[in-house]
């Protein structure tokens, strides 16, 4: 409700905004009603597909931002201070549970040194309730959330991988009760486990090392996902040849969490978008989705026609 609260004290007029808390009943409802002509959905895949279809089969204008697995590419040129900063920043914000949050870790070659540096910047972020001065990032969504994460996080284990840093079983002293995880990182992670497969969507970052920016890209456009990918380097011919050839459709370099501005829209693609890949979240498209457009055109002549025969052409300027 904190939404409604910002929306009235900047002034929007009552009934603009209208939130309403409720599950497949509510989402049903809004699928069928006539009167409601335009739907955006951002959230799972699962969820996402059904009120594409279901919605789109209404006659309504559908757009679903769905699932993602957004990866960072560091190369040993980079700058890595930067770097290190803007992964951990990027991973970390917001629990993790944002469409473009960087989940996935790519290291080239020696950077794979580098993580133990990057699991101390992580452990300097302060985990709270996300009001508090100085919080970086607050609980997961609920209980559920919490479980799922705790449960692939889990798997990785057993799978294999390595927890470099675990967040499981933090509990600040002001809120004991909440759904808590710290920022996790877990290497040696390899695509055929269940944590790099599946978004997480929470604090956790999995690690992949490869020797080459080809296998990097290469593993980055294997995944189903294609919301965002960045690179870090002080190369342009390298990072020319990843954004050349990464299907992913927001790309940042030296940039950790590319989202356009608003002058341009959201371009995810793949599996991230219902639908091939609409690109109306937001700027001029984004106002021309919630639009009905109409054109007029008119013909205004002082005189009367001077002859009774009918004209079954297209109307022209004359």
């Amino acid at each position: 409700m904190i939404l409604a609260e910002l929306a009235r004290e900047a002034g929007f007029p009552p009934g603009v905004i209208n939130i309403v808390h409720g599950a497949h009943k509510t989402v049903n409802f809004i699928l069928d009603e006539p009167a409601i002509k335009a739907i955006s959905f951002v959230g799972g895949n699962k969820a996402g597909e059904y009120i594409y279809s279901r919605g789109s089969a209404n006659g309504k204008r559908v757009q679903a931002n769905l699932g993602a697995k957004n990866h960072a590419t560091v190369l040993p040129d980079s700058n890595k201070n930067h770097a290190l900063n803007a992964i951990a920043g990027a991973a970390f914000g917001a629990a993790g549970q944002r469409c473009m949050a960087l989940s996935t870790l790519v290291m080239v070659g020696e950077t794979k040194e580098w993580l133990p540096e990057l699991a101390e910047r992580a452990k300097q972020l302060q985990v709270n309730g996300g009001f508090e001065p100085g919080a970086d990032l607050g609980p997961v969504i609920s209980p559920h959330s919490k479980k799922r994460i705790e449960d692939l996080i889990a798997s990785a284990e057993k799978e294999g991988a390595t927890i470099l840093l675990d967040g499981r079983g933090y509990k600040p002293e002001k809120y004991p009760n909440g759904n808590w995880i710290a920022p996790t990182i877990i290497t040696n992670v390899t695509p055929d486990m269940t944590c790099y497969k599946e978004e997480i969507f929470g604090p956790v970052l999995v690690c992949l090392n490869v020797d080459t920016l080809d296998d990097a890209i290469a593993l980055t456009n294997a995944n189903d996902y294609g919301n965002g990918a960045a690179i870090f380097t002080t190369s342009g011919s390298s990072a020319s040849r990843f954004q050349k050839n990464i299907e992913a459709g927001q790309l940042g370099i030296n940039v950790p969490i590319p989202v356009p501005l608003p002058m341009f829209s959201f371009t995810g693609n793949k599996k991230s978008v219902a639908g091939g890949g609409a690109s109306t979240f937001y700027g001029k498209p984004g106002l021309q989705f919630y639009t009905q457009q109409k054109t007029v055109t008119s013909l205004w002549r002082s005189e009367d026609a001077s002859h009774t025969r009918a004209s079954v052409v297209m109307p022209t300027h004359k």
